[in-house]
């Protein structure tokens, strides 16, 4: 079974590139939450298993990231522009 990982600086409007993030700036978000990343991922119709206590390498703060198992169907990529659709629609 594949196990993805979602850090928040995948998704985060604040970074850049380099700083991690995966998505085109016009699809990121600004400051995206462990809890709204694994209900985009339940959304998306994966199971999520949020980790609270874990840092991005290239980051100082722990925000977390989220686990998402059984996307053996989906890349990487496609996964996280669809938890980044998502999200965008939760905040509405």
């Amino acid at each position: 079974m594949v196990e993805n990982v979602i850090w928040p600086a995948y998704l985060d409007a604040t970074k850049s590139r380099a700083e991690g993030r995966r998505v085109p700036l016009d699809e990121a978000i600004d400051d995206p939450t462990v809890d709204e990343i694994a209900e985009s991922v339940q959304q998306v119709g994966y199971d999520a298993v949020i980790e609270r206590d874990k840092t991005y390498p290239r980051e100082y703060e722990p925000r977390g990231r989220v686990l998402v198992k059984g996307a053996d169907d989906a890349s990487k990529t496609d996964l996280v522009q669809a938890v980044a659709a998502y999200v965008a629609i939760l905040r509405d």
